[in-house]
């Protein structure tokens, strides 16, 4: 009688003649290249046109314009570094610029704590209707401009306002609200909360519960499975939505003037005040050149983090 063995049996990665393939054993088919068809290049064209039109043929044109001079109030064409050896040498730009990136990414990571629990209570506690309507809140927002949005708040936040008014019947304040950096963290939530929400709400509704319910099983609590298994799940969601928090402030203009009073400046401001002192166009473009750089190094950063490790 014929006795199984499991120990007769071939071993993969066994030296010698048990870690060979066995004869007829189905090979895994080489990866396939993606052919570019004229198909997709039609689709594609738009999207190419637009980013020829709006984004590099206005940023070649900055670069060139950082190289002209500006004499007797007249620009003229040339190739001068003086703009950027008069720009880079002059310390306020340096700490304005230092001051406008501190203020970016404290809004980006402030936004982000605050986004967290409201996006998670949206995807993980409301039914599907409610979520829908929690979405469609989160939009409603963005129907009003954001600089009408910016005035309201000046009559909330100035010193005879209304939190001050509320504030005073209990023998409190006034509590100076208005032209400082408290008003402009007021200003960059009123911008990005709304869509760091709407980008979290989007990446945890994908998190799988599975995974959730695997760690309740395994006997970790809520915190601890919100930390080691939700957060790293929608790592991708949370970081775009933190970098697109930081794009936003970073370049904002209408917080930092309005709510924050514009002094001390953020590089936005410092771009408006250099083309009204002498025409310096020129100058304002190697600042502008400046935050793009920033931007692009911060982008290719943030999503190079948020696909770290993950399969292609």
């Amino acid at each position: 009688m014929f006795h199984y063995n499991a120990t007769n049996l071939p071993l993969q990665g066994a030296p010698g003649s048990l870690g060979r393939p066995a004869k007829g054993a189905a090979k895994k088919p080489p990866p396939r290249r993606r052919r570019v068809t004229l198909y997709g290049l039609t689709f594609s064209l738009p999207l190419l046109a637009w980013q020829l039109l709006f984004f590099l043929a206005p940023l070649a044109f900055l670069v060139a314009l950082s190289f002209w001079t500006v004499r007797n109030f007249q620009m003229r064409p040339d190739f001068d570094l003086v703009n950027w050896a008069t720009v880079y040498s002059n310390p306020v730009f340096w700490q304005t610029y230092l001051r406008t990136l501190v203020l970016a990414v404290g809004a980006a990571a402030l936004t982000s704590l605050l986004a967290f629990p409201c996006a998670y209570a949206i995807a993980f506690k409301l039914s599907e209707g409610a979520r829908r309507w929690a979405t469609f809140l989160m939009v409603i927002p963005f129907f009003t401009s954001y600089l009408v949005r910016v005035y309201s708040w000046q009559i909330f936040l100035s010193d005879h306002g209304i939190i001050n008014a509320l504030l005073g019947r209990v023998g409190l304040g006034p509590v100076p609200m208005l032209n400082n950096t408290f008003g402009t963290m007021v200003g960059y939530l009123t911008l990005a909360f709304p869509l760091v929400v709407l980008l979290q709400l989007f990446s945890l509704v994908f998190v799988d519960r599975r995974l959730i319910e695997a760690a309740h099983n395994m006997g970790a609590r809520r915190l601890r499975t919100i930390l080691e298994v939700v957060v790293p799940s929608a790592r991708v969601g949370l970081v775009i939505a933190a970098l697109f928090c930081f794009i936003l402030t970073f370049g904002d203009f209408v917080s930092p003037l309005y709510l924050g009073g514009g002094n001390p400046p953020t590089l936005s401001i410092m771009i408006t005040d250099t083309t009204k002192a002498g025409q310096q166009w020129p100058r304002a473009a190697v600042i502008a050149l400046t935050m793009i750089a920033t931007l692009l190094a911060a982008a290719f950063g943030a999503v190079g983090y948020a696909y770290k490790g993950r399969a292609r």
